[in-house]
């Protein structure tokens, strides 16, 4: 039995109430604009604009597989961009998924939205065009987040 709540809909608008922390996997060499993001982007440029600053500015920071950065984009709303993939295209070393940069972008997260006293909302992470398993990523949500007590739902868009 999953704890994870699943609905068909737009994973960046939840229609819960109170602090939501909205989070996607992002790919670890500054690539923004395949997939996920451009649903974020149309609603914020905040995400966007931090991810890219983030990636510049890696020399001197933590940007990495498994590192998380929180942006705040409205009073009750944050978006969680996770490093959970290696690169963007599917190579010798097979797809760009890394599950566990997901797992410690995950443990970040857990930390975040317990700070916050925050529900989490996101597609299926890693599963799209980082060509992941839900199989794989799932038991790490309900390890990092469920098992924790915080409120996770799973958006597949469509009807």
């Amino acid at each position: 039995m999953s704890g994870i709540t699943y609905v068909r809909g737009d994973a960046t608008v939840p229609s819960v109430k109170g602090v939501k922390v909205i989070a996607h996997v992002c790919n670890d060499i500054g690539g923004w604009g395949k997939g996920f993001v451009l649903a974020i982007s149309r609603r914020w440029p905040e995400p966007e604009a931090a991810y890219r600053a983030w990636h510049r500015g890696r020399a001197g920071n933590d940007f990495g597989l498994g590192a998380a950065q929180f942006v705040q984009v409205e009073r009750h709303v944050w978006v969680a961009n996770m490093i959970g993939q290696r690169g963007t295209k599917t190579g010798s070393k097979g797809v760009p998924v890394r599950y566990e940069a997901i797992d410690r972008a995950l443990e970040a997260l857990a930390a975040k939205a317990g700070e916050l006293g925050a529900t989490v909302h996101m597609p299926r992470i890693g599963c799209g065009l980082a060509g992941g398993k839900w199989s794989r990523v799932e038991p790490l949500i309900e390890e990092r987040l469920v098992r924790r007590g915080i409120p996770v739902t799973v958006y597949d868009h469509g009807d």
